[in-house]
């Protein structure tokens, strides 16, 4: 338990050794340190536990609890003096509300209540730590770099950094202390810290747009916390535990009775992954630097969302209200988020609708809570995690170079930039193409859809799916054009910059590689104790073999041929005489004409005011028929008890 604790409170006390650092030279020494160390302790948890099933550490003492407790009261009374300073009422109102109600809770039934433990680790919490300490360790490397330029183009405002890189590190501890928490009301904790570590990043510029951004998440997420305090208060007085694994448990005992307090729960994990309709915080966290971007897209905060949600799988599944509203909230998400995408021109709100379309086929396979479902959501979980955060630092790199995160700005990239061009391409393929993994999780996530009788959901993967496959496809052909009269602009890009890309990169093709392994002696296990044994349906370990054949081959062509290729310069053929630049031809009246490559983005048909007014409306509905189910069972049960 030593090492769990260890990356829970070292990243939370170097976050405050680096609020007092302000030379660059110390933060970037105690930042390489820390973070090396942070992601050497993730790989010893890892193997410590690996092997020894799902562990549970029990507690002896109520001061961490009152501890707790009083930094809830401390952060509640920050939100509401914060909000009524920036008028923003409506954050003040829910945290009046959501923190006396969690107060009155542990002071009364919630104390009397004997939490056998309130920590734990199993085979998805060691995942998510290597997640959180690898891929969050590396965002905060590549931030050292970024953040020197993104001071240098902002020269004239205050440095902040040492704020930004607290924050960063206090979300790296949070997140560990979320996945391994047992205790319902440890894991509330940890919640509202990512919450409001959230609003500190995206508002990190404090120009009216990122406060307004930064609130917009904080309300959000304040929702969704005001449902996580109502289903703890639910499991307590009606269960009599706040511990995760006995819910779960009690999941085979009471039957849909448990999908009360989880579909409250499951609502909360709505909230924090950026469903329809609370998808407008993730897309205003780009006003934020693009480690925030990444740090919240990949190994953090929306990841908790899903972590809970795969977490609650076992008492969702497609006969239960609860189920049915998490499935269809998710699958509806994935498919207007992915249509929403084609419009996109801006690079990062192309990865945003991205990231919120993959989280809802997640939160869709949590809600459709078979074995098979999980196993994919898992497996999204991982691939998604690496090959996002490589996309976000790559075009985060790029807006700096080239002045722009304008997919139609990138012509030439491969010219001007070729080591990031090749990383984002990377990064691409690995999002949508055989033989990489995110293609073979949405392979085994449809095959769980079929298994569910859920043929809406089997429509939603099939069309959202191709409509994927048509913007990632757009974005790649832009990169990998090779424009003429450009020139090498990438010798300014910070080291650090380029050892996270190569680092994610060789990431994203060594995790496809070693998946059949991943899935074997973590996956099989994992869902064998969750569901008892129950793994028929997962994907053929002989599919799996074909798919690591398939990229293997791919990763031997590249390096047989990678620097042989003899190229020359010829004259291109631009509908018209070439002037000689191979950029501009003389067109009708011997006027001079420019070559551009644009794409077609079908604004007016996939605009994204259009996509979201749609998937807010059903998910709206959706919530409402779901959670009024609840109530009404509530109500009921309530009434039999009096």
């Amino acid at each position: 338990m030593g090492t769990i604790l260890f990356l829970i409170f070292f990243p939370m006390i170097i976050a405050f050794v680096l609020l007092a650092a302000k030379s660059d030279k110390a933060r970037d020494m105690i930042v390489y340190i820390s973070t090396a160390i942070i992601a050497g302790v993730s790989i010893v948890v890892a193997v410590q536990y690996f092997g020894a099933g799902e562990k549970f550490f029990p507690a002896h003492t109520h001061v961490v609890g009152y501890l707790m407790m009083a930094v809830e009261i401390g952060l509640a009374i920050y939100i509401i003096f914060t909000g009524i300073k920036h008028k923003k009422y409506l954050a003040s109102l829910l945290a009046i509300i959501q923190t006396p109600l969690m107060i009155w809770f542990e002071l009364g039934t919630g104390h009397e209540i004997e939490s056998q433990a309130n920590m734990y680790i199993d085979k998805l919490s060691i995942i998510m730590i290597l997640i959180i300490g690898i891929i969050g360790s590396l965002i905060c490397v590549y931030a050292l770099g970024y953040m020197k330029d993104f001071q240098h183009h902002h020269a004239g405002e205050k440095d902040r950094r040492p704020w930004f890189f607290f924050v960063m590190f206090l979300f790296l501890g949070a997140m560990v202390g979320l996945v391994t928490s047992n205790n319902m009301i440890w894991m509330y904790f940890f919640w509202e810290i990512t919450s409001l570590s959230s609003f500190w990043l995206i508002g990190y510029t404090r120009t009216g747009e990122a406060i307004n951004n930064s609130f917009r998440a904080l309300i959000m997420n304040l929702f969704g916390g005001l449902g996580f305090v109502i289903g703890i208060i639910i499991l307590g007085n009606i269960f009599g535990t706040v511990e995760l694994s006995t819910m779960l448990l009690y999941g085979s005992v009471y039957g849909d009775l448990v999908a009360i307090p989880a579909a409250f729960f499951a609502f909360a994990g709505i909230t924090k992954a950026a469903q329809m309709p609370f998808n407008s915080w993730l897309l205003g966290a780009m006003v934020a630097p693009t480690p925030t971007s990444a740090l919240l897209h990949s190994s953090t905060m929306v990841k908790a969302g899903v972590f809970l949600i795969i977490k609650l799988a076992p008492v969702l599944g497609i006969n239960n209200f609860a189920g049915l509203m998490v499935m269809m909230v998710g699958g509806i998400t994935f498919l207007f988020a992915s249509c929403a995408a084609i419009s996109q021109n801006n690079a990062k709100r192309v990865l945003a609708y991205s990231t919120i379309a993959n989280l809802g086929l997640i939160v869709a396979c949590g809600g459709v809570g078979t074995p098979e479902a999980v196993w994919a959501g898992i497996m999204l979980i991982i691939f998604h995690a690496i090959t996002k955060s490589l996309l976000f630092l790559c075009v985060g790199t790029a807006e700096h170079h080239i002045g722009s995160r304008m997919i139609e700005d990138m012509d030439g990239l491969f010219v001007r930039m070729p080591k990031v061009a090749m990383f984002m391409i990377i990064g691409i393929a690995g999002m949508f193409l055989a033989p990489f993994g995110m293609l073979i999780s949405k392979w085994a996530t449809m095959t769980s859809f079929v298994d569910s009788g859920n043929f809406i959901l089997v429509g939603i993967i099939c069309f959202g799916s191709a409509v994927t496959a048509f913007y990632w496809l757009k974005w790649m052909g832009k990169l990998s054009a090779v424009v003429a009269g450009e020139t090498d602009i990438e010798q300014s890009v910070h080291k650090s910059e380029t050892f996270v890309h190569m680092t994610l990169a060789i990431l994203t093709v060594v995790v496809c590689l070693i998946f059949p392994l991943i899935s074997l002696y973590a996956l099989v296990p994992y869902l064998e104790g969750v569901f008892g044994g129950v793994t028929d349906g997962l994907l053929s370990s002989s599919n799996m073999i074909i798919m690591v054949i398939m990229l293997a081959v791919l990763v031997l062509l590249a390096a047989m041929f990678f620097g042989k290729s003899k190229k020359s310069e010829v004259p291109i053929y631009l509908s018209g005489v070439n002037t000689g630049d191979n950029r501009t031809y003389y067109g009708s009246m011997q006027k001079e004409v420019q070559f551009t490559l644009r794409n077609w983005h079908m604004e007016s048909i996939f605009g994204e005011h259009r996509m979201n007014v749609i998937g807010d409306v059903l998910n709206v509905a959706v919530l409402v028929v779901g959670i009024g189910a609840v109530v009404a069972t509530l109500i009921s049960l309530l009434g039999g008890v009096a």
